[in-house]
C-alpha cells in the first residue's frame, strides 16, 4: 500500500511524492550489520575468564595499570571492562589500593542456597504437574549429555555454564518467568561457587548423578521425589563448599 502526498501545486503542474507504508520500497535489499568484537569486549572476556578459572583470586590485589600491561592494551578498554565486572559483582574496588575478586562470605552462601532451595522446590513441584511426556524434558537430557562431555574434557567452566542452564531450564519449562530472572540475577555468584565446588575431585560425577535423578523423578511425575532430589543436590553442593573452605 502507498500514500500519495501533494508537495507542490504551481497551477499547471502538480508534483507528488509516493511513499510506501509499513516497510521499505520494493527492490531495496540490505544486509544485517554484523557487530564487530571490540577491544573492550575482548578485555572483558579475558578478565572474566581469569576470574572464573581461578587465575585471578580474592587473595591478590591488582590494578588497572597491571591489567592493561598484562593484556598489552590501553587503559580505556580495561577501565570500561572493570566497571562492568564491578557492577556484576565479580570485582571489588579497594580504595587507594586497587581491585580484587569478590569473595562470597559464608552468610551470603547460606542466603543463596536458602533462596534457591525455596524457588527450585516449587519449580519441580510445578513441573511434575505440567510434564505429560518425556519429550518435554528433551532440553534437560541434552544439557546432561553436554555436561558429560565437559566432564570428560575436564572443562570446569563449561560444566558450570551448563549446570546453571540446567537449573534455568527447569524454571523455563515450568513457566516461572520471575523465578527464572531471580536465578539469572545470581548467575555470577553461583558460577563462582559452582566452579569452586567442582574443583573437588569427583564432584562433577556426583552432579551428573544428581541431575539424572532429578530428570528421572520428573519423568515419573513424582512430586515428592523430585523435591527431595533437588534439595539433596543443593545440600551436597553446599557441603562441598564447606569442605573446601575447611581444608
Amino acid at each position: 500500500m502507498y500514500n500519495v502526498y501533494i508537495t507542490q501545486n504551481t497551477g499547471h503542474k502538480i508534483y507528488f511524492v509516493v511513499k510506501r507504508m509499513n516497510g521499505m520500497m520494493d527492490g531495496i535489499k540490505l544486509k544485517p550489520i554484523t557487530k564487530e568484537i571490540t577491544t573492550q569486549d575482548k578485555v572483558y572476556t579475558q578478565i572474566k575468564q581469569a576470574i572464573l578459572n581461578g587465575d585471578l583470586t580474592s587473595d591478590e590485589i591488582f590494578t588497572e595499570v597491571q591489567l592493561s600491561e598484562t593484556l598489552n592494551t590501553s587503559r580505556t578498554p580495561v577501565r570500561a571492562a572493570i566497571q562492568d565486572l564491578v557492577k556484576e559483582g565479580l570485582l571489588v574496588s579497594i580504595p587507594r589500593k586497587g581491585l580484587t575478586v569478590r569473595e562470597i562470605t559464608q552468610k551470603e552462601q547460606d542466603e543463596i542456597f536458602l533462596l534457591r532451595s525455596a524457588i527450585e522446590v516449587e519449580v519441580v513441584k510445578k513441573l511434575t504437574s505440567v510434564v505429560t511426556s518425556p519429550k518435554q524434558l528433551t532440553a534437560l537430557n541434552l544439557i546432561y549429555q553436554q555436561q558429560e562431555e565437559a566432564m570428560k574434557n575436564d572443562d570446569g567452566i563449561k560444566f558450570i555454564d551448563l549446570d546453571q542452564e540446567f537449573h534455568l531450564t527447569l524454571t523455563r519449562i515450568a513457566g516461572f518467568g520471575i523465578m527464572e530472572q531471580v536465578l539469572h540475577n545470581l548467575h555470577n555468584l553461583t558460577q563462582l561457587m559452582g566452579l569452586k565446588a567442582v574443583s573437588k575431585k569427583g564432584r562433577m560425577k556426583d552432579v551428573l548423578i544428581e541431575h539424572r535423578e532429578i530428570i528421572r523423578a520428573l519423568e515419573e511425575r513424582n512430586s515428592e521425589l523430585a523435591s527431595q532430589c533437588i534439595l539433596e543436590h543443593l545440600k551436597n553442593t553446599k557441603e562441598t563448599l564447606k569442605f573446601i573452605d575447611d581444608h
